[in-house]
């Protein structure tokens, strides 16, 4: 769709001819603002709440910059994955208010008018070494508009440490816990909880951890009933799950 067919169709709403919901269900699903290196959904955040994410690992820094202005123009918030220190450094003199969140290897560039984060969301990691990627998702929900709480080193190899904090695990509304090794973490929070269970499988373990991939199955196969797994490393994902979660249960309040 065109930018003379959008505007014909604000100008019936405005005329009283098409109604404003009838309205909203057609710019959904207008297509893309084609960059030339990149084809930018421009309407994502109408049909998803969200815009459009961009993955940085393997983008140039002129590339990176290009989308995020697009994503930016519309007021939304930007967020970039998987950047690298000096590609951050390289975006960030562009763009003097994006932020970026190291040990989620993320950037973030936020509207001025960002609304206040909602709370509900606990981001659990079993050891320090899975930081990364829980950080990854609680940067996520955060760019999304989710305050997002984190109890770190919290693995079974001493579960004391993680029943230290059942108060706050009973008063979160979803949960996000990532382990590596044979990914036993979540199964025991979804034991303890009735709320929705994300498990993040890492790649950090020994040899026959095999790089996330016995993590992932002890959470596939997991007794405890409920638990939703989402893949390797995939930190973005479980966060960007659980603030569709969280969606949900606040449109219904």
């Amino acid at each position: 769709m065109r930018r003379k067919d959008i505007k014909a169709i604000l100008a019936r709403v405005q005329k009283g001819t098409l109604k404003a919901d009838a309205a909203l269900q057609r710019l959904k699903f207008l297509p893309y603002e084609d960059l030339g290196f990149a084809k930018v959904d421009t309407h994502r955040h109408l049909r998803r709440g969200f815009p459009e994410v961009i993955f940085g690992e393997g983008k140039t820094v002129a590339q990176i910059i290009g989308i995020m202005g697009r994503v930016a123009a519309g007021r939304q918030t930007v967020l970039v994955t998987r950047v690298t220190p000096a590609v951050s450094r390289a975006v960030r003199r562009h763009y003097r208010r994006a932020k970026y969140h190291a040990a989620a290897r993320a950037i973030t560039l936020e509207p001025f008018d960002a609304p206040k984060p909602r709370p509900g969301l606990l981001v659990l990691a079993a050891g320090t070494s899975d930081l990364p990627v829980a950080e990854e998702a609680a940067v996520t929900a955060e760019a999304m508009g989710y305050r997002a709480e984190r109890i770190y080193d919290v693995g079974i190899a001493g579960i004391h440490r993680l029943l230290d904090h059942r108060v706050r695990l009973q008063a979160a509304r979803v949960i996000i816990s990532v382990a590596g090794m044979e990914g036993a973490l979540p199964s025991v929070v979804a034991s303890l909880v009735d709320v929705p269970v994300i498990g993040v499988p890492t790649s950090i373990g020994y040899g026959t951890g095999f790089k996330g991939a016995a993590a992932i199955m002890g959470m596939l196969n997991s007794c405890s009933s409920g638990l939703t797994v989402v893949n390797i490393d995939n930190g973005f994902g479980a966060g960007y799950a659980a603030v569709l979660i969280l969606n949900s249960i606040n449109n219904n309040l």
